[in-house]
């Protein structure tokens, strides 16, 4: 069990279960928009999220503590290395506008971990994007709309037409209402100068925000131009779960609640539509 255990826990903090989650609502998005299979933006996202999350997560401890970095640590920095060559590999086989639009969210996922502006405008110590009063969560929905929609539609040559947009507003809903678990589980942790969701409108009321969400999620939906019935129950049944996930959502869940389960909710999805 132990093994089992350091296993699981290597394939959360390694960020191999969200880059599946990325990875999962882009092949969602393909499907969605009638796109034909585009395994190179698949891949790309998949590494390019292993990469970015990793250097995110990490970037503070191995700057300060190269030298004494926990073994867990280094498998993780190995790891993540050979997935940024792979990300670069898959990066050379996509179109020149798709490139452009990759560097633009590079910079925002650099700017997200790294300190640059003044400290008047931040937190504590700390001077990125990460820890503005209240930006996080919504930095999180635009870089993940953006690789799961906008770079797959950018990569295919693909016009923005209605549904495009509309999906857009979906996942970037989805992101918010997604996060909202993890941010109940950070209350007690979170500094009072990150300004969370929780901690400006309180749980009942992030839960009930999150219902909201979720329901504007499902009911977007009924705009598009192209509708499919079985598209349809699939996302009413992730709509449920998600709703699930968001009301049992409590300051005390472990991390697995939301660092596995949670964030599993687009795998559960892909898995859907694929039996």
């Amino acid at each position: 069990m132990k093994v089992l255990k350091q296993l699981l826990d290597f394939y959360i903090n390694s960020s191999i279960h969200v880059a599946l989650a990325v990875y999962a609502l882009s092949w969602i998005t393909l499907k969605k928009l009638n796109i034909n299979g585009d395994a190179t933006i698949l891949y790309f996202n998949f590494f390019a999220t292993i990469t970015g999350y990793n250097f995110v997560k990490y970037f503070g401890i191995a700057k300060w503590h190269h030298r004494s970095l926990a073994n867990w640590l280094k498998v993780i920095q190995v790891f993540s290395l050979v997935c940024f060559g792979l990300m670069c590999y898959y990066a050379l086989q996509l179109q020149n506008n798709s490139l452009l639009l990759i560097t633009g969210f590079g910079m925002v996922t650099f700017l997200y971990a790294i300190p640059f502006l003044p400290k008047k405008w931040y937190l504590d110590t700390q001077q990125n994007l990460r820890d503005i009063s209240g930006l996080k969560v919504y930095v999180i929905a635009l870089v993940w709309c953006g690789v799961t929609v906008i770079l797959p539609v950018f990569n295919n040559n693909g016009m923005f037409s209605q549904d495009a947009i509309f999906t857009i507003i979906q996942n970037f809903i989805l992101v918010i209402a997604l996060m909202l678990p993890f941010e109940i589980r950070d209350l007690n942790y979170d500094s009072l100068k990150l300004a969370t969701i929780p901690q400006k409108i309180g749980v009942k009321n992030t839960k009930r925000l999150g219902y909201v969400l979720v329901l504007l999620f499902y009911f977007v939906e009924y705009f598009k131009d192209k509708i499919d019935a079985t598209g349809l129950l699939f996302q009413f049944v992730i709509s449920i779960i998600l709703c699930v996930f968001i009301y049992f959502a409590n300051e005390d869940r472990n991390a697995y609640y939301t660092s596995f389960w949670v964030e599993a909710l687009p795998v559960i999805w892909m898995l859907l539509m694929l039996l």
